[in-house]
């Protein structure tokens, strides 16, 4: 049995009795709602379901330890009710507790939305879908860790230094990139901001609370779940963003992305396969390059691991710069 296999069945189990005790103390299912994303003719509504104990305080979890948004029982395989405007679809969440339920015909101009979430035993939840509209030609994707905050990840001790132990409300923003993306908002009204990141869920609400503390325009978020997979002891980041860019393109024929990452990591080749793959959907490219300091603590090296366009060939506009600012002004000679 591959250690992947051993580590999946030790979650699966310890999870189980978990799941049991905190229903045996009167620990009831709580539905937790994610921005979720859409056109005009079909929405994905994205949530989970968690245990919760009714008799807990509310805590502010922007300013709790980060370790705390990690220990979640979840509730896998639990049926749940979505309504998105006139519509009103069942499901079931996966064997992770995670919602991502398929609305067709919603009848939705574009625009940000409210939609509910049910389930048996939970309180009603409202969360909110943005319906992007057929018209629109130009969108962003944005990466997160390194490329708009500050944190070093995925080297494993830092990321374990910063996502369980040092406090939610001490991460520090990428200088000017916040502009940088309320400039493309101003410029271009309405264009979607979709932040796609190997960040885990667990961290949603703090990296919204991030954003809106540091004026990032608003935009759904499609991270990860952390943990061992039927491959691996962690999942495939790389892979991730790949999925998420494709659903994104067949999602949205007629639109266009600027994709904006860092060298950190694995974006350059991430970005260069998309553009490969689908060279009319991508407008264009910016990368972060981070200092030599980061680079260090973000993969063990004081190089970048792929030199933007030298492993990875990127034959449409390619920006670069070591933050937001030398970024807008690079996006601004593009004249897209």
């Amino acid at each position: 049995m591959a250690l992947s296999d051993i580590a999946r069945k030790f979650e699966h189990s310890t999870n189980s009795f978990t799941l049991k005790r905190s229903a045996r103390k009167g620990w009831q299912p709580s539905v937790t709602g994610y921005s979720g994303y859409g056109n005009e003719h079909f929405v994905h509504v994205l949530g989970r379901v968690l245990m919760h104990d009714p008799d807990e305080e509310n805590t502010d979890t922007w300013a709790q330890r980060g370790y705390r948004q990690f220990f979640t029982i979840q509730v896998p395989n639990y049926e749940v009710e979505v309504t998105v405007g006139d519509q009103t679809v069942a499901g079931t969440s996966n064997h992770n507790g995670y919602i991502d339920i398929l609305v067709h015909e919603h009848g939705l101009e574009p625009g940000w939305h409210d939609v509910t979430i049910r389930a048996n035993g939970a309180e009603e939840v409202t969360t909110q879908v943005l319906i992007v509209g057929e018209d629109t030609e130009f969108g962003v994707v944005s990466d997160i860790d390194d490329t708009i905050m500050v944190t070093w990840l995925p080297r494993a001790m830092i990321a374990a230094w910063n996502s369980w132990v040092k406090r939610t409300n001490t991460r520090t923003q990428v200088d000017g990139m916040a502009r940088f993306y309320r400039d493309i908002a101003a410029e271009r009204p309405g264009v979607p901001f979709i932040y796609l990141s190997t960040g885990a869920w667990n961290t949603y609400d703090t990296l919204v609370t991030f954003m809106e503390e540091n004026g990032f325009p608003r935009g759904p978020l499609l991270l990860t779940d952390w943990g061992p997979t039927p491959t691996g002891l962690f999942r495939n980041g790389q892979e991730h963003k790949r999925v998420q860019l494709r659903n994104l393109f067949i999602a949205f024929p007629k639109l266009r992305w600027l994709l904006i990452g860092d060298d950190g990591q694995h974006d350059p080749l991430t970005y260069a396969d998309a553009v490969a793959e689908h060279p009319d959907r991508v407008a264009a490219v910016a990368i972060r390059n981070l200092s030599r300091q980061e680079q260090l603590l973000s993969h063990g090296s004081l190089a970048p691991l792929a030199k933007v366009n030298q492993h990875a060939t990127i034959t449409i506009p390619l920006i670069q710069g070591t933050d937001g600012t030398a970024l807008s002004r690079a996006f601004r000679r593009l004249r897209l």
